[in-house]
């Protein structure tokens, strides 16, 4: 079985209605003894992740993506180039199927990334410990963590960048609409997609 494949995203996507933690503080998370690391956030987070299957079997986690206001690069490193400093907002939002059923946590309780990575790979590693005393199957654990697939973001939809500029937002949506739009045979509902996620775009960058 190959290595469990964990996407990082940008931006933050935070889930719909979940409430935002004002007042937040330094966590006590630590790897060796030394405060957490976004390489060692990562490390624990992809662990208790892969622990949710026996060796050997299909992956029951699927279509991981860590989302969060840090960018990455294709080859898994820290964009330097978009930004050196730790972002305002630290919240994470991770988002993974169970057994084809999507699932999200979120944290932000936290004043690092790392340290809410931290926090939710300790909550599953708790939700996993059910499991292992015998009270609840991994399913009955994270029902309460059910929720819809995870929303295509405006910039996917457009098949842009999320920081394009207002330019390339019109550019790319006149593209696309040559092919989307009814009148040209596309389907309703692709159009409604991509008008709406032109409109979300461009109250984004007023």
């Amino acid at each position: 079985m190959k290595g469990l494949d964990v996407q990082m995203g940008f931006p933050l996507q935070w889930p719909n209605g979940r409430p935002r933690t004002a007042d937040r503080k330094p966590a006590l998370f630590r790897a060796g003894g030394s405060p957490l690391t976004m390489t060692t956030a990562r490390r624990r987070l992809t662990e208790q992740l892969s622990a949710m299957t026996r060796p050997g079997q299909t992956w029951r986690t699927t279509d991981i993506i860590v989302t969060t206001n840090i960018r990455y690069t294709a080859s898994g490193g820290r964009d330097q180039k978009f930004s050196r400093r730790d972002p305002d907002d630290p919240g994470v939002a991770l988002y993974f199927s169970l057994d084809r059923k999507p699932h999200v946590l979120a944290c932000d309780k936290w004043d690092s990334v790392q340290d809410n990575i931290g926090a939710i790979a300790a909550h599953i590693d708790a939700l996993r410990g059910q499991e292992r005393w015998g009270v609840a199957d991994l399913r009955q654990a994270f029902a309460g963590h059910v929720a819809l697939p995870r929303p295509t973001p405006w910039w996917e939809v457009l098949r842009t960048d999320a920081t394009a500029s207002l330019e390339q937002i019109h550019s790319a949506y006149r593209a696309a609409a040559k092919h989307a739009h009814p009148n040209a045979g596309g389907d309703r509902a692709a159009w409604d997609r991509l008008s709406s996620a032109y409109e979300e775009a461009k109250r984004g960058k007023t």
